[in-house]
């Protein structure tokens, strides 16, 4: 019966069709990633009844350590519990070294509060520093000058996919004795002079959310070469439980309590399904095919708008990365002509999903009231709070696709007369 079921759902898959027609068909800005392989995975799962964390979410973390060049993964139900994860490992009181309340940790200021939040929830003071203009990452100058004798950590962000300085970034973390933990939820296969991003730090998080360069659904990992934290974060992540430690055989040893419910730090219910598990051994293996995808796609689009450098900024690939491109940034230099809201809606008009770069200027959100940080000088990121947006950038975005959106682009320049 489930060879008759996945034969079926094969050939659901294989009957679904998608044609693109200029100004009718929306251009979202994520699309679907998954099929069959992922459908019958999943239902291997729920017909088995094995759905709660499992055999196929430790194959997952083992394919994608190996991947990124790690030695431990630990995932987790979604990216923004990745992050408060491992902030939580590095506050954790039996961690050596720890951070302690009132730690500042620098991060950029252009990003999701995702990044930002956990460092409060941990009881640490964000320090929002501004970003590059022309690649959008924190920048390396504006981190150094933001150090104080209560930072303990650098939270950088490759924002959109692009990876950091890591090499300036790492000098600085190295050099001042502090964690350095790579948010690298937008940036799965990105590369630093041939080293994958979410290789370099104490800790790396992704995040596999449904509009993320592979999927699972919702879900995200911690990743470390470092046995120790991996360790605490397998206990955190399930309440502080021995049960998935390497060594629990050793610290049920020290305790007359029942080694099956044995806790041994606080913790947190981050576990993640065997659903997400099925759909990630799968995905992972597409992964390079749609990084292929998207990149095609943003050389196309920075090639084309090279022509008009005097009215945007067009961002590229830096030399010695690889840039992955989760979304094509546009951002508008300053002229008399039009706006950013003008830009966004006649593409909206012409069914061109569009959205600001991530919660653009976090200093400026009103949450942040309620955030005791810190924060400097931010004109780069108050520059992209008003004059950037991003493109989806995507597996279904093709030749013709890309095309188009040039095409309308092109007609709003002439509309407004700025070409």
């Amino acid at each position: 019966m489930q060879e008759q079921i996945n034969r079926l759902v094969k050939e659901w898959f294989d009957k679904q069709s998608y044609e693109f027609v200029p100004g009718k068909t929306k251009i979202p800005l994520s699309a679907p990633q998954y099929g069959a392989p992922e459908v019958c995975e999943a239902l291997d799962s729920l017909l088995n009844i094995k759905v709660t964390m499992g055999e196929k979410v430790r194959r997952f973390e083992k394919m994608y350590a190996e991947y990124i060049g790690v030695e431990h993964a630990v995932m987790v139900n979604s990216g923004s519990s990745a992050n408060l994860l491992a902030l939580s490992v590095l506050t954790n009181p039996m961690l050596d070294g720890r951070i302690k309340q009132g730690g500042e940790i620098i991060t950029p200021a252009v990003t999701w509060p995702t990044t930002i939040y956990p460092i409060a929830n941990v009881g640490c003071v964000p320090v929002l520093v501004d970003i590059d203009l022309e690649t959008l990452d924190m920048s390396a100058g504006e981190t150094e000058k933001a150090l104080s004798d209560k930072t303990r950590a650098l939270m950088p962000v490759h924002l959109l996919g692009n990876p950091c300085d890591m090499k300036e970034l790492g000098r600085i973390a190295d050099g001042n004795n502090l964690f350095l933990i790579e948010d690298s939820c937008e940036a799965h296969g990105s590369e630093y002079w041939g080293k994958k991003t979410g290789s370099f730090g104490d800790f790396s998080t992704f995040s596999f959310y449904f509009a993320h360069h592979i999927s699972t659904i919702e879900g995200g990992m911690i990743l470390t070469s470092n046995e120790r934290l991996a360790e605490l974060a397998r206990a955190m992540r399930t309440f502080g439980w021995i049960r998935d430690l390497r060594n629990r055989n050793e610290i049920a040893g020290r305790y007359d309590i029942d080694e099956r419910f044995l806790f041994v730090t606080t913790g947190y219910n981050f576990r993640p399904t065997e659903i997400q598990g099925a759909f990630g051994i799968h995905q992972l293996g597409r992964l390079e095919e749609f990084i292929s995808i998207r990149r095609k796609n943003a050389d196309y689009w920075s090639k084309q708008l090279q022509d008009y450098g005097d009215i945007f900024i067009v961002h590229k690939e830096k030399p010695n990365t690889r840039h992955v491109w989760y979304g094509y940034p546009v951002t508008i230099r300053p002229n008399d002509k039009f706006t950013r809201r003008d830009l966004i809606q006649f593409l909206e008009s012409r069914n061109i999903e569009t959205r600001p770069v991530m919660a653009g200027n976090m200093a400026e959100q009103p949450s942040m009231e309620h955030v005791v940080h810190r924060k400097d000088s931010l004109p780069n990121a108050e520059f992209v709070m008003r004059n950037s947006l991003f493109l989806g950038n995507h597996h279904m975005i093709r030749e013709e696709e890309r095309e188009y959106m040039i095409r309308c682009i092109e007609e709003f320049l002439r509309f407004k007369k700025a070409v």
